[in-house]
């Protein structure tokens, strides 16, 4: 990447709000996860690295709507919170009986919640 190219993509990370920094994170986890089902081979390293970064962010994502500092609503943050222990417990699941027709609902939870933190949904 071009030192041009680079400096662009640090001004946009700096100037993004937090919703779309989020919406962005969800839609690369999202597409790791797609090429992944698109590309399937069995399980693989591709597919334990999609699995871990989206575990990961749904991780900060349940951590931060349990902490009692989150001024969502407390209806909004577990309703987020429920959705954070769905995405785990399926992770779990693809891990111990991988299928790739399994990676259909994370994919379209985290393109769902994108769009509406885009304000797109």
């Amino acid at each position: 990447m071009s030192s041009a190219a680079q400096a662009y993509a640090r001004t946009s990370q700096t100037t993004s709000s937090p919703r779309e920094i989020e919406a962005q994170a969800l839609l690369k986890a999202a597409r790791q996860l797609r090429d992944v089902q698109d590309n399937w081979t069995g399980p693989d390293k591709n597919l334990h690295e999609a699995l871990l970064f989206n575990r990961r962010l749904w991780s900060i994502f349940m951590s931060s709507v349990t902490n009692q500092e989150n001024q969502q609503p407390v209806d909004v943050r577990q309703k987020i919170a429920n959705i954070g222990v769905f995405v785990m417990n399926q992770t779990v699941e693809m891990q111990l009986n991988p299928d790739p027709a399994k990676l259909k609902s994370l994919i379209d939870i985290n393109c769902n919640l994108a769009a509406g933190l885009s304000g797109r949904g």
